[in-house]
């Protein structure tokens, strides 16, 4: 077996394509995702190894990732798992601004301090799902680019404390992707071919930051379709 990555967000969506893309590459995963059931063809796979579990739920969390890694060297981190409410700031929820928070943000800089020491120790990978919003305003999604714009914020300053051990640090920042982050929107990624990306795009902009020169790092990558156009759900 070659490498072991931990990998949120893995049961569907941009995590699941990733996870489909490093066991090509001989990859060993842990996958954490709340649920499997659309994901057999991850679950019979013998260097795929589930792992059901609510990311909020953070003493469970912390319990987990430590059993993972316990007397197992890890090699690459993958914070993929996200949420989106949208509208204007005034209506969404409370409860949905701090999930987002909680889920965007929290939760990837939570398992960055777990698992530094062993990505140290093997000269490591954490690479952050973040979004194109990191880099621009958001109105009727204000809550979620600050959540993704602090994601960068915190790859980049990151980077800077752990390279001097070898480890690097990458935020992915893909534009509308066809997945169903936009489940609580009124809009949705557009059906047009080159006007969205699929979760492959950005499964491939995975494969080939890794595939990369080790002498370099790639700090920031921004992943956009042709077009650019929405769709208004019915």
């Amino acid at each position: 077996m070659g490498k072991t990555a931990i990998i949120t967000g893995a049961s569907s969506g941009i995590g699941k394509a990733i996870c489909e893309t490093l066991l090509g590459m001989d990859y060993e995963i842990y996958g954490i995702g709340r649920d499997f059931s659309s994901a057999s063809d991850l679950t019979s796979n013998s260097a795929f190894h589930k792992v059901e579990l609510d990311l909020l739920e953070t003493s469970k969390l912390e319990a987990t990732v430590r059993d993972i890694t316990k007397g197992r060297s890890l090699d690459l981190l993958i914070n993929c798992a996200g949420v989106g409410y949208y509208g204007l700031h005034d209506e969404v929820a409370p409860m949905s601004i701090s999930e987002m928070v909680r889920t965007n943000l929290e939760v990837p800089m939570l398992l960055s301090n777990l698992l530094l020491k062993k990505l140290k120790e093997s000269k490591g990978t954490i690479i952050n799902i973040a979004s194109v919003t990191a880099n621009q305003s958001n109105p009727h999604g204000a809550s979620y680019g600050a959540t993704k714009a602090g994601l960068l914020s915190f790859g980049k300053s990151l980077f800077d404390e752990v390279r001097k051990h070898g480890v690097k640090v990458t935020t992915i920042l893909p534009d509308m992707t066809d997945t169903n982050l936009y489940r609580n929107a009124d809009f949705e990624a557009s059906k047009e071919e080159n006007a969205r990306l699929l979760p492959q795009d950005v499964a491939d902009a995975v494969r080939f930051i890794l595939s990369s020169d080790p002498h370099m790092v790639i700090t920031e990558f921004t992943v956009r379709p042709q077009l650019h156009r929405i769709e208004k759900k019915n």
